[in-house]
């Protein structure tokens, strides 16, 4: 049988329909679709796709399985290393993990793996077949994970497999960290894809506790003095967000995408007023960055009722750090890219609402330490009418849980020092990992830093308690 040489189209919603709407996007593989796919697969003798997995799930024999139509065994060998696929095969940038290194690739287009893991997790969930067995033993050490964000969901789930007991600590009245206040619906639905994963993790015996700041409500030192907790893994993440620290930015009108996000949706403003959070949103909206976050926060006012949105970055289309697809979504949504500008001030009127973004011409000058070649004024000022900006351009550390743990190393931009490959920290007992160590990063890789977490915690409490 020859082989299909392109990936098979992911099913989606029409741009022109999805550009009001927050249902998901993609709509995801059939059976059919799925099997056929599968069958891309060469099932190589050295199966390099393996290296690409932050988390070190088994493609091949996943893969193997759907193409058997064995979707539970898919789904339980995909299990054995990541606790969560169906989140997982959404919004993990494939091209440039598991799928950059597949040989299919060479000459064609790789085998959609992340399509086939969302796939097997949602038919899973959708069918009821998911085998959740309860891990947690009582008579294991207690680990507490401070932060319900991909590293602290990843190294709950592994822990827990060993019998540990896991209380996870979150400030927000909602589990998921990222994944429930910074991720759009379009892109990853609350209620049938996160909620589910999260509650299979309660029904293995995680606790999650949420409304729990630490750094106010206890510190490290209460959990591990006073609590009888053996363990602690800070994987707060970075939600802190960042300005340009331009003129104007204090108008009204000025979003963080932090904010903008999570008003959206974890407080639910896109069903205002079912849901009591205002949000307003002008007609024209101006998104100040390139990444991911800059995508979601455009395609989101989009959504919400503008009637034009701009992406203004400093940079060209080739250093967009956005992925790719996401990119593309926001161009056949009619999201207008004004690309090698950047805003030097922000203007309002009298009363202090705003009235437009004031930008520079750029060009790419020589290749900065990032890598890319760094952009540097060109041309003129000009003028965008605007009555809504929202900064996307990076998040830090929120500095609480590092203020009120004195003998944790910080690094001069407020991220924990940890180990990269043990995630320990310099103080005793405690582990860190995920975007408060690296800062803002990718959903797989905080969650591939939760694995090497679990790992390590396991090792240090069986060496503790054998003395």
């Amino acid at each position: 049988m020859a082989l299909v040489m392109q990936k098979h189209k992911m099913p989606e919603q029409d741009p022109k329909a999805r550009a009001h709407n927050f249902d998901e996007v993609a709509l995801g593989y059939t059976e059919e679709l799925a099997v056929a796919e599968a069958n891309r697969c060469l099932h190589c003798k050295v199966p390099h796709c393996r290296k690409g997995c932050p988390v070190e799930v088994d493609i091949p024999e996943f893969i193997a399985k759907i193409k058997e139509r064995d979707f539970v065994g898919a789904d339980e060998k995909i299990k054995e290393s990541n606790s969560l696929p169906a989140i997982c095969g959404r919004v993990c940038p494939q091209e440039n993990q598991c799928e950059k290194y597949c040989v299919m690739g060479i000459k064609g287009e790789p085998v959609g793996i992340g399509r086939l893991e969302r796939f097997v997790a949602d038919y899973c969930m959708q069918n009821g077949t998911e085998k959740i067995v309860k891990t947690v033993r009582e008579d294991m050490p207690k680990v507490a994970i401070i932060g319900s964000g991909p590293a602290g969901l990843a190294c709950a789930g592994d822990l827990v497999k060993l019998g540990y007991q896991v209380t996870i600590f979150e400030a927000l009245h909602t589990a998921g960290g990222v994944l429930s206040y910074g991720i759009p619906e379009f892109r990853l639905p609350k209620e049938d894809v996160v909620k589910p994963e999260i509650d299979n993790l309660r029904k293995m015996g995680v606790k999650i506790e949420v409304n729990a700041v630490i750094g106010k409500l206890f510190t490290i030192d209460d959990l591990m003095q006073e609590y009888g907790f053996s363990a602690v893994f800070v994987a707060t993440g970075a939600g802190l967000p960042h300005f340009m620290n331009i003129p104007g930015e204090n108008f009204n009108g000025v979003y963080s995408s932090n904010e903008f996000l999570t008003r959206c949706n974890l407080m639910k403003a896109y069903r205002f007023p079912q849901y009591a959070t205002p949000i307003k949103v002008g007609k024209v909206v101006a998104v100040v960055g390139g990444g991911n976050v800059a995508m979601d926060s455009a395609r989101t006012a989009l959504r919400l009722g503008a009637e034009h949105v701009y992406i203004v970055y400093r940079r060209s289309e080739a250093e967009l750090p956005a992925r790719r697809e996401e990119v593309e979504h926001a161009k056949e949504e009619g999201i207008d890219f004004r690309l090698l500008n950047n805003p030097v001030e922000i203007l309002g009127d009298a009363n202090g609402y705003v009235t437009g973004i004031r930008c520079i011409k750029m060009e790419l000058g020589e290749p900065d330490a990032s890598g890319r070649r760094r952009p540097v004024p060109a041309g003129s000022e000009f003028d965008l009418a605007v009555d809504t900006v929202v900064i996307a351009i990076g998040q830090g550390p929120n500095p609480l849980v590092q203020s009120t743990t004195p003998d944790m190393a910080v690094n001069k931009r407020g991220n924990i020092i940890a180990d990269e490959e043990s995630c320990k920290t310099s103080k005793e007992g405690v582990f860190a990992g995920g975007d408060i160590v690296t800062g803002a990063a990718t959903v797989i890789l905080a969650m591939g830093a939760g694995k090497k977490a679990a790992k390590a915690i396991d090792e240090y409490l069986k060496e503790k308690f054998a003395k």
